[in-house]
């Protein structure tokens, strides 16, 4: 009987985080779609503004000019290509989600971040529910990896082994899948993905999992490469492994 209410006690925390995730989402894409629109729309006129009159400026303008686009920029709206980004949102439903989970997560890149009143307000009792709420799901799974270490712990007592050697090779173990499996092949998936180097994977990796989240390194954000479309949400998935598998490393 408790082993099937931990089970039901598991499914309704998974489901009530995801759909907290998924709502949150949701709320942030209304609040902030049309302002950044708004933004991307200005930052095109900016640019045809440019073209129009660049031979003739003088070097009031052109300091104006650099300083309208370094802002375009660090909010996100890149004014480069043709009029087709305008309809590209950052704020599309993978892109809110994802960030949605960096939020709660802690991690906070930094590069998408509300900009409007209301999304601020929303995103600081978003945090102030989701970051404990992260913390009680993280623990669960850390407590379903455990299991499976306790498993092996088992098998090999089983075997006639003594229980400081065992203590140790589930360490061992549990460190070097995850090392692999957390760092090692996802720097591969990213190197092809996102055309880094192997380091540079490495980096954002380590980065990403340990919630220093600098933001100088992102997925998804490059410009002019094509990704496939559950990509940002397939490493969030990747995120919140990584994070379990942290957590219950310090754990142990």
């Amino acid at each position: 009987k408790a082993m099937c209410s931990g089970k039901l006690q598991t499914s309704l925390l998974v489901a009530s985080y995801f759909v907290y995730l998924l709502v949150g989402a949701a709320v942030f894409q209304v609040l902030e779609r049309t302002a950044e629109k708004q933004e991307k729309i200005a930052a095109a006129q900016l640019k045809e503004a440019f073209l129009q009159n660049f031979t003739h400026l003088t070097v009031v303008e052109m300091e104006q000019f650099m300083k309208n686009l370094t802002e375009a920029i660090q909010n996100g709206v890149y004014p480069v290509g043709n009029e087709s980004q305008i309809e590209d949102s950052n704020w599309d439903f993978s892109n809110s989600f994802f960030f949605a989970g960096t939020v709660v997560s802690t991690i906070g890149y930094g590069t998408l971040r509300p900009k409007t009143a209301g999304g601020q307000i929303f995103c600081v009792f978003f945090a102030l529910f989701g970051i404990p709420l992260n913390i009680v799901f993280l623990h669960r799974v850390g407590k379903m990896l455990s299991l499976l270490c306790k498993k092996l712990g088992k098998f090999l007592h089983e075997k006639g082994m003594r229980k400081k050697k065992i203590k140790f090779l589930t360490l061992l173990f549990f460190l070097a899948t995850g090392i692999l499996v957390f760092l090692c092949l996802p720097s591969v998936f990213f190197q092809i993905t996102e055309g880094w180097s192997y380091s540079e994977g490495i980096y954002f990796a380590f980065i990403t999992l340990s919630t220093i989240g600098f933001g100088d390194y992102v997925v998804g954000k490059q410009p002019g490469r094509n990704y496939f479309s559950y990509y940002r949400t397939l490493v969030a998935i990747w995120i919140l492994f990584g994070l379990a598998w942290i957590a219950l490393l310090f754990n142990l």
